[in-house]
């Protein structure tokens, strides 16, 4: 369990789940490559007495090969050869009674979903294992793990059959935030700063698998040169494998995140059906239901407005830096990046990468405002140009202390100098909302960027609130 690097909020709900004196199944999902398998592996170490892997494609004889296997290597017993799910669930019920014990017991079935494959009636044999057996083990905690969201969202947390309502804890494994982030690099042994964390960041997101690949000595640019754009880097290809390994009609997928790329201010509901040609009805909102848990997309519900209202954010940002740089520059050997990252595609992209990753830690910049105890709501707000001035806000932390800090996000790699034309802008956005809005709480500005900005103690009255990067890197 040393070995874990971050994951303080999830170690703790493992922790609650050995303190239980009933029977547990816990449901662990979360997009490829996050960690989901090292967590538990780490964490339950000596208490796991059986751990099996699903099968990729794996026929039904091939997966219950492997279970044989599975059950020998856990308990060194030969089995006779198995030909349904309901003789290898007796077996296991069979070996599990040797290893008895007060303490928890954990059974590992890694890659859930692959396990299930057509006609084979594995998820009817486990649902009868778990009612008819195991909810009388009270030393038995039973973990499923799954990168197809989509499969673990319907089969085991939305299951209507057999399993309904007997998830007893799940748990939704995210990215990396910055802080856990800059503490998993250095737990390798990596000395960068926290600018050059940030520039990774926006590439690749917190994803473990892939943070593993930076070595030692190299700048993020570096790192981000060779992962990205070389011939055998791991994120060359990665976008197409990453969906098609999550979602069954991965197409569909692909297709509502190819639309939200193009536009970083978010669209509705119907504006997605429209862009991506698809019909309404329950099809789409389980499409989006499943990006949102996989945490692909963003939903958010504009300033003033309710939930019929809400808008749809890309905000993966492997994804996002895919869909702009690494899809028409594969291969494109050394030098790609440096070359790109000079462009005036950068300079523009990296902004609204920045607001994305500031819209993630929001516990981090309450943190910085010192207001982590106050009840808050998120949103964003956009007024269109008319007869009235037009404006748009991309954070607005709505506060239940009667204040709002409307807060504009700017990416610079240098301290700036705020010019006249920029607080102009700002006084005149929060003039805007305050007309449009006709709220009677306390509004105040704050700036959220990398570095303070030099001149920043001129601008002390009108902008109340300076949050530097450093900030976004003490989530807790």
């Amino acid at each position: 369990m040393n070995n874990i690097i971050g994951r303080e909020e999830e170690k703790e709900q493992l922790a609650n789940v050995l303190q239980e004196e009933t029977p547990q199944l816990v449901a662990v999902y979360g997009r490829r490559r996050v960690g989901k398998t090292f967590l538990i592996r780490n964490y339950f170490e000596q208490r796991i007495v059986f751990e099996i892997s699903g099968i990729h494609d794996g026929s039904l004889q091939e997966q219950l090969d492997n279970f044989s296997r599975c059950l020998y290597k856990s308990f060194k017993v030969k089995t006779q050869h198995l030909t349904t799910w309901f003789e290898a669930f007796e077996q296991l019920k069979k070996q599990f009674k040797t290893k008895s014990a007060r303490q928890k017991r954990v059974l590992f079935f890694d890659e859930f979903p692959w396990l299930d494959t057509p006609r084979s009636g594995f998820l009817k044999a486990f649902e009868n294992f778990w009612n008819s057996w195991a909810t009388r083990q009270s030393n038995l905690v039973i973990i499923l793990c799954g990168s197809a969201a989509a499969w673990m969202i319907q089969k085991i947390l939305n299951n209507r059959g057999g399993l309904h309502n007997r998830v007893t804890k799940r748990i939704r494994l995210l990215p990396f935030t910055l802080q856990e982030t800059e503490a998993y690099l250095k737990h390798r042994k990596i000395n960068l700063n926290q600018y050059q964390i940030l520039h990774i960041y926006m590439a690749m997101g917190g994803i473990p698998q892939y943070l593993n690949e930076i070595r030692r000595g190299e700048s993020a640019m570096q790192a981000i040169d060779r992962i990205c754009f070389s011939k055998d880097g791991l994120l060359t290809e990665e976008f197409p494998n990453l969906y098609t390994s999550l979602f069954d009609e991965a197409q569909k997928h692909i297709a509502i995140i190819n639309a939200l790329a193009k536009k970083p201010a978010g669209l509705n509901r119907n504006e997605i059906i429209k862009e991506c040609h698809l019909s309404s009805g329950g099809t789409v909102s389980k499409l989006l239901e499943e990006l949102a848990e996989s945490g692909f997309i963003t939903v958010y519900v504009p300033f003033g407005k309710n939930i019929k209202d809400s808008l749809y954010k890309l905000t993966d940002e492997y994804s996002l830096f895919y869909l702009k740089f690494i899809r028409n520059n594969k291969n494109g050997g050394k030098g790609t990046w440096t070359r790109l990252f000079t462009s005036s595609s950068w300079k523009s992209w990296s902004g609204l990468a920045f607001e994305s990753i500031c819209m993630k830690h929001i516990v981090a910049i309450k943190k910085a405002l010192g207001i982590e105890g106050v009840y808050t709501e998120i949103s964003s707000w956009r007024k269109t140009g008319g007869a009235e001035k037009g404006a748009q806000i991309d954070l607005i932390i709505d506060r239940n202390d009667k204040c709002i800090n409307l807060c504009e996000m700017k990416f610079s790699d240098h301290p700036y100098e705020i010019n006249k034309t920029y607080s102009d802008t700002l006084q005149s956005k929060l003039h805007v909302f305050q007309q449009a809005s006709k709220t009677r709480k306390v509004l105040f500005n704050t700036l959220i960027t990398t570095y303070v900005p030099v001149n920043a103690g001129k601008y002390t009255g009108f902008i109340q609130n300076i949050i530097t990067m450093d900030a976004l890197f003490k989530s807790k």
